[in-house]
């Protein structure tokens, strides 16, 4: 007998072998299913918004009241910050910065005369800092930075979807500002004029604060 005609024949696949596929299977798609779903905490908006897709232009318009009053609430002096940030920056932002990844964010006021200005953003003379500190702020019409969306603490990225949506918040609230106190001010023409502004930055560097303002009012 040949070699070939020693081996014994191929059998098909038995029921049982194809049950325990069958069942590998389907534990490998609900385990998908369970590690692609998210958990949503109680209360969280989007428990009560279902499939509704995130909308930055309402978010923007329900958050920005409460970001406002909240930097107000929260706004030191400028002349009383820069003398605690010179100090002790580290303790400074322990006692009045909302960590962000950009780094600690401030909420500021200030009264200053305003002074050239390029693309919006103007320098701003304010009595009683360092020398060598300069405070800018921004007016529009591009309005940057996370800044309103870090500056209270309250706006997590866990209440989004993804950073998408988490950068969209932030865009949102400066859109919303531009609407809600700049739209009302001559932004052109600010050079010389005194200013009262409560806002907010990030210290990126301790020479210079670049302010989005939260208020303004000229005179």
């Amino acid at each position: 007998m040949t070699a070939t005609a020693a081996r014994a024949p191929r059998r098909g696949t038995s029921p049982a072998v194809r049950r325990g596929i069958r069942i590998g299977i389907l534990v490998l798609v609900v385990a998908g299913v369970v590690l692609g779903t998210k958990v949503v905490p109680d209360g969280d908006a989007r428990a009560s918004a279902g499939a509704d897709a995130f909308d930055p232009a309402t978010f923007g318009a329900e958050t920005f009241p409460k970001v406002q009053a909240a930097v107000a609430e929260r706004a030191e002096d400028a002349a009383s910050l820069a003398e605690a940030i010179a100090a002790d920056p580290d303790a400074a932002a322990e006692e009045f910065a909302v960590e962000s990844s950009g780094g600690p964010v401030y909420s500021v006021t200030f009264t200053g005369v305003v002074g050239e200005g390029a693309s919006g953003i103007y320098d701003v003379a304010v009595d009683g800092l360092p020398a060598g500190l300069t405070v800018r702020m921004q007016t529009g019409p591009a309005i940057n930075g996370t800044e309103l969306r870090d500056a209270t603490g309250d706006i997590a990225f866990g209440q989004f979807t993804n950073q998408i949506e988490y950068q969209n918040a932030a865009s949102a609230l400066n859109e919303e500002l531009k609407t809600a106190v700049l739209a009302g001010i001559d932004t052109a023409s600010l050079t010389g004029r005194t200013v009262e502004v409560t806002g907010a930055f990030t210290l990126v560097n301790p020479d210079a604060w670049l302010v989005t303002p939260t208020e303004l009012e000229q005179g």
